[in-house]
């Protein structure tokens, strides 16, 4: 279903087609970071699936090394997908979590920052 843009005549018409912009861009937007969060999370849950009986301590780590970056990135996903919804007014996360799956390590690690630099970790 296609939605046409407001007819601008009027100063109450053109804020109403700005609005229409901005909730546009929040959707789009959305869309971007929940498509982001999946493949994120597809990633982490292949590198498990594939990495699961690891032999070898040198295996071992490099798997924890590569696991380590794909939780934080996973992690860094969901985050910044939370907060787009919030700015949307959705602020219901269980929600999240549950349509999405995300493990429990994903969630427990969401909006962890590096001490060093005051940025999101990745």
């Amino acid at each position: 279903m296609a939605v046409r843009p407001p007819r601008m005549n009027s100063n109450k018409e053109r804020e109403s087609a700005l609005g229409y912009e901005i909730v546009q861009e929040q959707a789009a937007a959305l869309g971007r970071l929940g498509r982001a969060l999946e493949a994120a999370l597809a990633a982490l849950s292949e590198h498990d699936g594939l990495h699961s009986h690891c032999e070898g301590h040198i295996e071992q780590a490099a798997a924890g090394t590569a696991r380590a970056r794909l939780l934080r990135e996973a992690s860094d996903a969901l985050w910044s997908f939370v907060v787009q919804r919030e700015a949307c007014g959705l602020r219901d996360q269980k929600t999240i979590m549950r349509d999405y799956r995300v493990p429990a390590d994903v969630q427990n690690r969401m909006g962890v920052f590096d001490a060093a630099t005051r940025l999101p970790t990745g």
